[in-house]
């Protein structure tokens, strides 16, 4: 038997909640042909499958998304055999078909995992889409320089402590945003970051001024709300954003366009200091860039360069539970489902 999470009703205005999902059972479906039955090991939670549920790329009924690391059980597709590991798309359900036919997150497409390489999680994390996303944001798009200032807002998520890394590594000074001390403890000590502050602690904006005092020449924007409204009066002369995510602003924005909200609430400043702002969109990037990103990530794992931390839950069917736990910053590090221990 499958077991499955699906969308329950289109969500209402805020933060999920258990009528948003609904938990169902059904046979597992038989690869045609062409495909392979995977089971799924790993799932992926992440913000951005809360927009997808809000502006309705997702229909009540329908499997709720997720990027997942499986196993082939069956095979009748000629580039894969049982046994295989897969990053792919099964999304929040045990069983799942990959191949010919199958509606996929189009641009992320299935690839075999080499179990010497890497640890098979990564794949959903520093090897996988956050990784890129990371990549693309901070060094292809931003491209910080060495002594330059930059700021990562949600500093130890599962894109945020590599695109901070990443910006070390290019020899910039970086400055972490994050909630709970020990997220706070964990960017400076563990991920070597020169210094990183607390949106909860009453004097953020003082103490993100004190940490910056050369201004801000990069920021990578995670969260957006409060976050945001307080990175901009330190905003630099032609300084540079990757608007990667607005988490604070998926909940409600009064009916309005998340990005249009964080545009109005900045546009004076951008103006002002002529600031780039550059959407993120990872998609945009596979083609170009994965091939290279992999290779450089790969050395930079195996030379200990770059460090990350995973916030596993155990078992399907406490995905509701955790997703919105992340989205509301409950995780540490980036969040996975372990569905079925590998």
């Amino acid at each position: 038997m499958n077991q499955q999470w699906r969308l329950a009703r289109p969500p209402p205005a805020g933060w999920p909640t258990d009528g948003d999902f609904e938990w169902i059972q059904a046979s597992a479906p038989e690869p045609g042909p062409g495909q392979c039955l995977t089971e799924t090991l790993y799932l992926s939670l992440d913000p951005y499958q809360w927009g997808r549920r809000r502006n309705g790329a997702e229909q009540p009924g329908s499997v709720c998304h997720g990027r997942t690391v499986s196993r082939v059980l069956q095979s009748r597709h000629p580039d894969y055999q049982p046994g295989d590991y897969l990053f792919n798309t099964n999304g929040w359900q045990r069983f799942g078909l990959t191949g010919d036919g199958v509606t996929d997150f189009g641009y992320m497409h299935p690839r075999r995992l080499d179990i010497e390489a890497a640890p098979l999680s990564s794949a959903l994390g520093v090897m996988g889409m956050l990784g890129l996303t990371a990549y693309a944001g901070m060094l292809v798009q931003s491209g910080p320089r060495p002594g330059e200032t930059v700021v990562v807002s949600a500093a130890s998520g599962g894109v945020g402590q590599i695109a901070g890394q990443l910006a070390k590594l290019a020899g910039a000074r970086v400055v972490g945003i994050a909630g709970d001390p020990k997220k706070v403890a964990f960017c400076t000590q563990t991920l070597g970051f020169d210094a990183c502050v607390s949106h909860l602690d009453p004097a953020f904006p003082e103490a993100l001024g004190a940490a910056c005092p050369d201004g801000v020449d990069v920021y990578f924007e995670n969260v957006g709300g409060k976050v945001f409204e307080a990175v901009l009066p330190h905003l630099n002369v032609k300084a540079r954003i990757t608007l990667c995510g607005m988490i604070a602003q998926y909940g409600d924005t009064g009916g309005q366009s998340p990005r249009d909200v964080w545009l109005a609430a900045g546009s004076a400043v951008f103006s002002a200091q002529k600031v780039q702002v550059q959407p993120l969109f990872v998609g945009d990037y596979v083609a170009s860039h994965q091939a290279e990103f992999l290779a450089l990530m790969g050395d930079y794992l195996r030379q200990q360069k770059i460090v990350y931390l995973e916030d596993f839950r155990a078992g399907l069917e406490v995905a509701p539970t955790a997703f919105a736990e992340m989205l509301r910053g409950g995780n540490f590090g980036k969040t996975l489902v372990v569905v079925q221990d590998p």
